[in-house]
């Protein structure tokens, strides 16, 4: 019985080693024909891997041209909020308005003082003095006064803008100083509103607190009571019962 058993086993060893036999040898043939095969299509394979890198290649450069430009734009349209905003170039000069604003209302309040009033009356009267009196070939003006003229307009036509551009800005100053007071006078008015509320309160609370005047009539009425029993205790044993 062991021999038979032992030779079943042995036969079913071989068997396997067969079977494996048998495996590998069509392996070998599936590579040997899967060579052969790419040995003969290996022509046609490389043209077409060659047309598909150029396509390929093609593809590659159209969507850089398009992710260059989308990219530049989206960077010329994107705006970091982090950062200060550079300055755009111009051809017009750039002035610090201000400064400019602050020159505007120096020279509003020295138009709208006496003394530029005596300046100018002076320099006038000189003028006039001098192209009337003076000789005829030391006269730069002479009558009608044109440049003198054409002085005191273009000093009008400057010093309107100037002006209007200072009571712009102290109108903008008032705004300001008046928004001010209202939000001010708002907290005032809701503070004195408070307290009155926690005054009111307070007086309720206080009226039904025991003052000096209550308990001192208090002390006298009962006083008053012991008194009245010293004198009349029988009655007030009898009261009692």
């Amino acid at each position: 019985m062991a021999a038979e058993r032992g030779r079943g086993d042995r036969d079913r060893d071989g068997a396997r080693e067969r079977a494996r036999e048998w495996r590998r040898e069509q392996s070998r043939e599936r590579r040997e024909q899967a060579r052969l095969h790419s040995r003969e299509h290996g022509l046609a394979e490389a043209n077409d891997r060659a047309e598909r890198a150029e396509r390929a290649a093609e593809r590659a450069e159209r969507t850089k041209a398009g992710q260059s430009t989308g990219s530049s734009a989206l960077t010329r349209s994107r705006v970091r909020l982090d950062q200060p905003r550079a300055p755009r170039r111009s051809l017009l000069p750039e002035y610090d308005p201000e400064a400019f604003g602050r020159l505007s209302e120096r020279v509003a309040r020295f138009l709208g003082t006496g003394r530029f009033i005596v300046y100018m009356t002076l320099v006038i009267i000189v003028w006039v003095l001098w192209n009337v009196f003076a000789p005829d070939h030391l006269r730069f003006d002479k009558y009608p006064f044109i440049f003198l003229t054409l002085m005191l307009s273009l000093q009008a036509s400057y010093a309107a803008p100037l002006i209007l551009l200072a009571q712009n800005r102290q109108d903008d100053r008032d705004r300001v100083n008046l928004e001010q007071d209202r939000k001010q006078n708002e907290r005032s008015i809701a503070d004195t509103e408070y307290l009155t509320r926690e005054i009111a309160a307070l007086r309720m609370g206080l009226g039904e607190v025991a003052t000096r005047d209550w308990i001192r009539s208090e002390f006298q009425d009962l006083i008053k009571e012991m008194d009245e029993r010293r004198l009349f205790p029988a009655e007030s044993d009898e009261g009692d019962r």
